[in-house]
C-alpha cells in the first residue's frame, strides 16, 4: 500500500515519516523534493503528483501555518490552505484513496470557556483561520474518503516551537511575560502522528468512521501555565536558566498586539475521536516532559 505524505520535514510530518512506517510504503515529499511535486503552491504539480503515484493513502501535513504573515500573505494562504486541499480531495475522491487532512482550533471565534465540539458552528478570526476552515470544506465537499484532525498548540522536538523559545529566552533573562488568558492543551507532534496511523488502521476495517474529528491532549493551561511548567520541569533536570517560576508574570493578550487575532478558548472536546476509535489520550504534561527528556538530553 502506498502512502503519499506531504510536508515531512516539520513537526508533525517528521514524526509521520515513523508512524505510518508500518502502514505501507511512504512517500515522503516537501516543497524541495525532486522527484515528485510535493509544493502545495503548485496546484497542477500537486495534482499530477497524486495521479503518478496513485497511492491508497494521502496525508497532508503541510501547511501555511504563520498566522501573523498570513494576515499580508492572503492569497498564498488561500493557495496552501485551502486550494491545494481541494486538489488533494478531487484527486483522492478519483482514485477512492483517504485523505487525512490537519486543521485547527483557529476556525472557532473562542470565546467562552466551553470545549468546542465537531458540530459547534466555526467563525474564525483571521485569514489563517478563514483559509484552514475552508479547506476543511473542500474536504467535505468533495465526498471522499476522510479523516480531518482539528488540533491545537502543536510541539514537537524537531523544529521551533513554543517550548524552545521559553527555553532560549529563560537563559538569557531575568523575567518573563507570558499570556495567560489564551487557553488550550499543548499537543505532541508525537501524539498526533501515532492517533493518526491508529485510525487509518481502524478506517480500513470501519470506513463509515470517515470525518472531521478533534484531537488535542487531555487537560487544559494557558501559555503562562505551559511556560511555567517548561521551565520548572526543565530546572528539575538541571538546566541553568535565568528566568525562574516565580519570575514569569502574566499578561492579557492584549500586552501583546497582533495582526492576527487568536481565539482564547482553545479548549476542545475529544470525546467523539476517543469513543469512536477505543483511545484514551494522555495529559499534555505527560508529552511535555518526554519532550523536554529527548529535547535536553541530545
Amino acid at each position: 500500500m502506498k502512502i503519499l505524505l506531504l510536508g515531512k520535514n516539520g513537526q508533525l510530518g517528521w514524526e509521520l515519516q515513523r508512524s505510518l512506517a508500518p502502514l505501507g510504503e511512504v512517500i515522503a515529499l516537501d516543497r524541495n523534493s525532486k522527484d515528485y511535486c510535493g509544493d502545495l503552491a503548485n496546484l497542477s504539480g500537486l495534482a499530477a503528483t497524486v495521479r503518478q503515484i496513485k497511492p491508497a493513502i494521502i496525508v497532508n501535513a503541510a501547511a501555511h501555518t504563520a498566522v501573523d504573515k498570513a494576515e499580508t500573505e492572503k492569497q498564498l494562504a488561500q493557495t496552501i490552505n485551502a486550494d491545494a486541499v481541494a486538489v488533494l480531495a478531487q484527486e483522492a475522491k478519483l482514485l477512492n484513496a483517504w485523505l487525512v487532512h490537519y486543521s485547527t482550533d483557529y476556525v472557532f471565534a473562542g470565546h467562552g470557556t466551553t470545549p468546542w465540539q465537531e458540530t459547534d458552528a466555526p467563525d474564525p478570526l483571521s485569514v489563517y483561520g478563514v483559509t484552514k476552515l475552508a479547506g476543511e470544506q473542500a474536504i467535505q465537499r468533495s465526498a471522499c474518503k476522510h479523516l480531518i484532525f482539528r488540533t491545537s498548540w502543536v510541539y514537537g522536538t524537531r523544529g521551533n516551537n513554543f517550548v524552545k523559545t521559553m527555553l532560549r529566552l529563560a537563559a538569557e533573562r531575568d523575567t518573563l511575560t507570558v499570556i495567560d488568558d489564551q487557553i488550550g492543551a499543548p499537543t505532541g507532534a508525537d501524539l498526533l502522528a501515532d492517533v493518526t496511523a491508529h485510525a487509518l488502521r481502524t478506517v480500513q476495517l470501519q470506513p463509515e468512521l470517515s470525518g472531521l474529528y478533534h484531537l488535542v491532549a487531555a487537560g487544559e493551561t494557558s501559555w503562562h501555565g505551559y511556560a511555567s511548567y517548561v521551565i520548572d520541569t526543565a530546572q528539575k533536570m538541571g538546566q541553568k536558566l535565568q528566568t525562574t517560576v516565580e519570575t514569569i508574570s502574566p499578561v492579557p493578550t492584549s500586552a501583546f498586539p497582533t495582526p492576527a487575532r487568536r481565539p482564547q478558548n482553545s479548549r476542545m472536546n475529544t470525546d467523539k475521536l476517543q469513543a469512536n476509535f477505543a483511545l484514551s489520550l494522555p495529559h499534555w504534561q505527560a508529552g511535555v516532559t518526554r519532550m523536554l527528556t529527548e529535547f535536553l538530553e541530545q
